[in-house]
């Protein structure tokens, strides 16, 4: 059940994010109204030259209102999950400390013409 919840949040959540997107692009600058004005662009948009500014800087704020509370969401059902097996940090076993008084590994001799003698350890 909760891999449900998990999976609904987070589909609306790249959807709003998208939407988020797509809105913001479609948004016209507020200096394009004065180069409008100037003849230099077209003032028109899709929903009128005023319309525009209302409908979709409301639509921009809903939809980011929806991302937000899907970012808490998916941040909360996140830490909710109990911890699993496969856990980086719980599968592993316990490692031991070395015994301070066990013997080094002894190290192979340095072949004839070789540098490595001259390596410091």
């Amino acid at each position: 059940m909760g891999g449900l919840v998990f999976s609904v949040v987070l589909t609306v959540h790249v959807l709003a994010g998208l939407g988020v997107i797509g809105l913001v692009l479609m948004q016209h600058g507020k200096g394009a109204d004065m180069g409008a004005a100037f003849g230099s662009g077209a003032s028109g948009s899709l929903f009128g030259s005023s319309g525009s500014a209302n409908f979709l800087s409301r639509t921009t704020a809903a939809l980011a209102a929806v991302f937000f509370v899907t970012s808490l969401g998916l941040s909360y059902l996140a830490g909710a999950k109990t911890p699993s097996a496969s856990s980086v940090m719980g599968a592993g076993a316990p490692v031991q400390a070395p015994v301070s008084g066990a013997a080094p590994t002894p190290v192979a001799p340095a072949a004839d013409g070789s540098k490595a003698k001259d390596i410091p350890r």
